[in-house]
C-alpha cells in the first residue's frame, strides 16, 4: 500500500470516527442553578454509556427565546415549568418527553468575613450598611422572580429595591456576591451549598412559603438530531440514584423521580 493510500485510508477512518463521535453527544440547554448537580450527572452518565453531553447553562426564559428560533439544542432543562409547557403546546418537543424532576430553593447568601446578621432571614436585607443587594433578573429568571415575591411577602421589597443590582441568570448572581460587587444576595441552594461557595459564605434558607414554587422540568426538542441519546440521559435523569443525587445538591425532589 502506497503512502498516499494509507493518509487517504487513515483520513477516512478519522471522519467516521469524527461522526460517530458526534453522534453519541447531546447539546443541553440548562437553568444555571443545575451548574454543579449537572456536571456531576453528566460524568457519570459518561462513564457508565461513553456517551457525552455539552452543556450551556443560562437563564430559562432567555433558552426559550432561543429555541423558539431554532437553536440547536437536544434537550432543555428549564427552573420554570411554563416554558417547556409552552414549547410542547407548540409542537416543539418530543411526545411524552416532559419530565418535572426537581424544586428549587432560594437563600440569601453573604461572604463569611460579612457582619450582615443573616438569622433574620430575608430582612437581613435591611441593614442600613448593604448597599448592593444581587438577585437574578426576574424577567426572564425563576430564582430572581422568586426572590422578589418572597421580599414582597416579607414586606420588605419596596424598601430594598433600588439597591438590586441583577444577574443574568442565578449563576452570575452568585458570582456577584462571591467578587464582593453585591454586599448579600438571593441565590439557589444549590449553588450556594456547591463547592464554589459552600466555603466562602454564610447563607439562611428563606422558607418555601414565602415564594411560588420553583418547580423545574426537562424536555427533549423536537429539533434534536440525537433522539436515541437524549432519551437514554431523560431515563437516567429519571432513576431513583440521580433524584437522590439532586437532592444532595439542595434540589427537593420528593415524588419527582419514577420508582
Amino acid at each position: 500500500m502506497n503512502n498516499r493510500k494509507s493518509i487517504y485510508l487513515i483520513g477516512v477512518f478519522l471522519l467516521c470516527v469524527s461522526r460517530l463521535c458526534a453522534a453519541q453527544e447531546i447539546t443541553i440547554a440548562a437553568a444555571a442553578d443545575l451548574q454543579f448537580a449537572i456536571q456531576d450527572i453528566s460524568a457519570r452518565f459518561q462513564k457508565e454509556t461513553g456517551k457525552t453531553m455539552k452543556v450551556i447553562y443560562g437563564s430559562s426564559g432567555s433558552f426559550f427565546q432561543q429555541i423558539q428560533n431554532g437553536a440547536p439544542f437536544d434537550m432543555f432543562f428549564s427552573a420554570n415549568l411554563d416554558y417547556p409547557k409552552k414549547l410542547e403546546a407548540a409542537g416543539l418537543t418530543e411526545p411524552d418527553s416532559y419530565h418535572e424532576y426537581a424544586k428549587g430553593k432560594i437563600v440569601a447568601w453573604a461572604l463569611n468575613d460579612s457582619r450582615i446578621n443573616l438569622n433574620s432571614g430575608l430582612k437581613a436585607l435591611l441593614d442600613p450598611s448593604i448597599r448592593k443587594i444581587a438577585i437574578a433578573n426576574p424577567l426572564h429568571a425563576p430564582y430572581g422572580q422568586a426572590a422578589v415575591s418572597a421580599m414582597q411577602k416579607e414586606g420588605i421589597y419596596e424598601k430594598v429595591k433600588d439597591k438590586f443590582v441583577l444577574g443574568e441568570n442565578i449563576s452570575q448572581t452568585a458570582s456577584l456576591i462571591v467578587s464582593g460587587a453585591a454586599d448579600i444576595g438571593v441565590v439557589a441552594l444549590s449553588l450556594a451549598s456547591s463547592p464554589n461557595m459552600k466555603d466562602r459564605g454564610r447563607y439562611v434558607e428563606i422558607p418555601s412559603d414565602r415564594y411560588p414554587p420553583i418547580d423545574q422540568a426537562v424536555v427533549i426538542l423536537k429539533s434534536s438530531k440525537n433522539k436515541a441519546v437524549a432519551q437514554q440521559f431523560l431515563a437516567y435523569v429519571q432513576s431513583p440514584t440521580i433524584a437522590d443525587l439532586l437532592k444532595q445538591y439542595g434540589f427537593d425532589v420528593n415524588g419527582k423521580a419514577n420508582r
